[in-house]
Parts: structure tokens; sequence; C-alpha cells
């Protein structure tokens, strides 16, 4: 099999990565002093069996275990806890005229309806996954598109595709559909079918009915249903949350404290909450102390919302106009509060993001641009590792340490600013001790079902 990257791993079951910088913030146990200011630690890797055997000052491994890597930066596997892996590349078959949320949804329903049949979602699903094994990612939670009948066909195709997987790529599965669906008898039999599979009961904040604000006065009836639904099931709740760029928008408090109140044990992971950055200060506040009282934990879709929001007219000679914001929540806020922050991938070449590749080292960089996460860096790196692992209850990945699988991603990069500046598309991707092939998926592979003028171009 052929295995691409900046250097060749010794063929034994016992050998060493030495001198590479490891983040401080991801291993597991103090064993040397963080240096510089982006806090790496200077090591040598000694990996035996699969498993990282030793963590030892740079330098007193033997050279005949392995390649001094001159400081290349050392990453655990790469988690994304909110992705669509069933949306994935129908971006040329479903193309969004408008480029915003009303013209992703317009395009989106038709093309499920007309055209998400098991072996569409099960070849794109598995492209995708294809992607993000090559690219370092261990696990992903992925919503999926619950709207009946479309459970019918995607759930199986869903558990197929995780058995195929397993011991590749970890996969969850979350619901996705409005909320209001969850008034009808529709909500119970979809609360049943996640919990069949062990999934989450996920939801937008939005409706299905025309609605008469952003937060109509059904939300709250609906909202305790799917409470009481996950509560009698021990399900988990996975809500996509204000995603809007109307300070109306503010739904995102009235789940904390709904949870507060029923004290919901279950865990509650909030996407998006784009609205909570056109709030005011002290809303802000008093928002992020109910999620604290609620332990809601977020994951915040930077790329995606920043494609998203405010665009401006797009027809006929309306000028068209710059985006005044970034559509991207308080990340520095809700990580300062004490909350746990993590950032994913979101959607890939779909009408809701037409870029990306599942490869969540590319969205940590862009998070870190949009979002201003350096000067210092400090430890946002744990943003597509150590929480993501700790929201997705996968405590095996997210960390280097003695006695963990190696599951590694080795850059050429010395440090953050090298592997921000520069694609690393030469890594090293290692899993379970061994590199693995990185070559991508041709994207003629999918030409069948998704250029649906194929024929003609």
């Amino acid at each position: 099999m052929p295995v691409t990257g900046f250097f060749e791993l010794p063929a034994s079951s016992r050998y060493a990565l030495r001198r590479v910088h490891v983040p401080a913030s991801l291993l597991t146990e103090t064993v040397l002093p963080a240096e510089g200011p982006d806090a790496l630690v200077l090591c040598d890797l000694v990996i035996e069996d699969g498993r990282i055997a030793e963590i030892a000052p740079a330098g007193t491994v033997s050279g005949a275990l392995g390649p001094d890597l001159d400081r290349s930066l050392v990453l655990p596997g790469l988690l994304d806890a909110h992705a669509h892996l069933d949306k994935g590349h129908i971006a040329p078959r479903a193309r969004n005229a408008t480029g915003d949320l009303s013209g992703a949804a317009a395009v989106t329903g038709p093309d499920r309806a007309a055209r998400w049949h098991a072996e569409d979602v099960y070849r794109r699903m598995t492209f995708g996954l294809r992607c993000a094994y090559a690219k370092g990612v261990v696990a992903i939670r992925t919503h999926l598109d619950s709207l009946a009948p479309q459970p019918e066909i995607t759930f199986p195709v869903f558990e197929r595709v995780r058995a195929e997987w397993a011991g590749r790529v970890e996969l969850q599965p979350s619901t996705i559909q409005p909320l209001d669906v969850f008034l009808r008898e529709e909500g119970t039999e979809l609360a049943d079918r996640v919990a069949a599979i062990g999934g989450n009961l996920g939801s937008s904040t939005r409706f299905v009915a025309p609605m008469s604000s952003l937060v109509p006065p059904e939300f709250d009836v609906a909202l305790e249903r799917i409470f009481t639904l996950a509560e009698e099931r021990g399900l988990d709740l996975d809500l996509h949350v204000d995603e809007a760029s109307d300070p109306e928008a503010r739904t995102l408090i009235r789940i904390a404290r709904m949870a507060a109140r029923r004290g919901f044990k279950g865990r509650i992971l909030a996407g998006h909450c784009c609205a909570l950055a056109l709030q005011s200060d002290d809303f802000i506040d008093e928002t992020m102390a109910a999620c604290r009282d609620a332990g809601i934990d977020f994951v915040s879709l930077p790329a995606v919302n920043l494609y998203l929001q405010a665009r401006g007219p797009f027809a006929g000679n309306v000028p068209r106009r710059t985006p005044r914001w970034r559509g991207v929540t308080v990340l520095h806020e809700l990580k300062a509060f004490g909350l746990d922050v993590a950032i994913g991938g979101d959607n890939v070449r779909d009408p809701f993001y037409a870029y990306g590749d599942h490869d969540m080292l590319e969205t940590f960089a862009q998070a870190v641009k949009i979002a201003h996460l350096d000067h210092p860096y400090d430890d946002w790196i744990r943003a597509v590792t150590a929480v993501p692992a700790t929201i997705m209850q996968l405590p095996q990945f997210g960390h280097v340490g003695r006695g963990r699988p190696a599951d590694l991603v080795v850059l050429r990069a010395r440090d953050f600013g090298e592997m921000l500046a520069r694609f690393q598309a030469d890594r090293v991707v290692i899993r379970g001790g061994r590199a693995i092939d990185t070559t991508l998926p041709d994207y003629r592979e999918l030409d069948d079902l998704v250029r649906i003028d194929a024929s003609t171009s």
C-alpha cells in the first residue's frame, strides 16, 4: 500500500520519533517542561506494539530506533464533533444560488427527496470518511437529516458504514430536523429510532411550520417535549442553536434554563450559537452563566458560518454587499467562562458550505484566523483534539500519553506558526503505530451521483 509523507516510518514494532514537539496541553502528564511561546515539549516518543511506550527527553533515545525529526510537531488524532456526512458532496447537483441559509435549505430539501437513496448516501458518506481518515481524523459525530421518511433510508446506511469503519473512524449519529417535529408522533418514533442505534437526539431551534418570530410561543412546548423524550430514553441532546444573524434569536438561554430546571442528567451540545455574538455584554454573561449551570458544551463552526451569514443581495443588477460580521459565536468569552468549546467541520461541499475536505487541521487553521485564536495560540489546539474527545466521551482520543494508542499526526511544521502558514499536505498519519496511506479519493468517483450534467459536460 502506498504511503505518502515527508519521512519514512521504521518497519519494526518498536521505534522512536526523535526530537519532536508535542503541545504541553495535549500531554496526559507533565513529563518534561514546555518551552517557547507555543508551550511545546521537545521530546522523543517511543512507539511499541501500536502504543506510546515512552516519552523521553529529546536526544536520549538511541538514533538506531528512529529518525531525528528536528522538532516536527506531533498531534494526537483529530476529532470532529459536528459534521453532516449524509449531505456531503451534493453541491454540484444542488447549487445554492444565494450562498445563505435560506438558499441552502431551498435546494437541500428537494435534493434529499429526489436523490437520497441508500446507494447515494452510502457512497457519499464513505467518500467523506476516506477523506477524513487520510487527514488524520479518528472520530466524527455526524448529524443525519431525519425528516420522515429519510430515517428509514439513512439510519440503516449509517449502521452499515459505522460497522465497516470500526477501528478506523469512530462514528456517532445525531438527528437533525426542525424542533416542532417533536410535537407530533413522528418525533416519538424518531427518538425511538435514534435510541436503537445508540445516537444523540438532535434538532435545530427552527420550525417546519412558518414561525411568527424567531422564538414563537410554541417553542417552549416543543423544547419540553424533546427533553422528555431524551430523558425517557437516556439520550444526550445535540442541538443546532440560534444559527442566525438576528439578535432576536435567543433560544440558547431558554434551553439552558429548561435543562437546569428539569435537572437534565444527559449531556447537551449546542452548535453554532451565532446570534449570541450580537447580544449585549450583560445578556451574553447571563446566558453563559445559565449554560454553566446546565452543563452545556459548545461546538463552533467558524468556516461554515462565515460562509453563510450576513450575505447581501445577489440578484440581477443589485450590487453585492460585503458582510459586516463573521457569523461566529463568542468563542473567547465562552472559554474564559470555563465552558468547553470545540471547533467542528460541519458541512463539506454541499449547499451549506461549498468547500472543505473533512480536514480538521484545515478547519482549525481557518478558525484561528477567523476568530483570532492567536497572539497567543494558548491551548486552542485542544478544540479539535481533547475537548471534542471529552464531549463525545471518547477518552482514548485527544491526548498524547504513555500507554495510549499511537494514533498520531506528524507535521513537517515545527510550531503553530509554521503549521498555520502552510497547508500541511505532506503530513504523516499514524494509526495503531503504523503509517497509513494518505492518498485522497478522486472527486471523479462521485460524478455519476453528483454531476447531473455529466453527460453534457
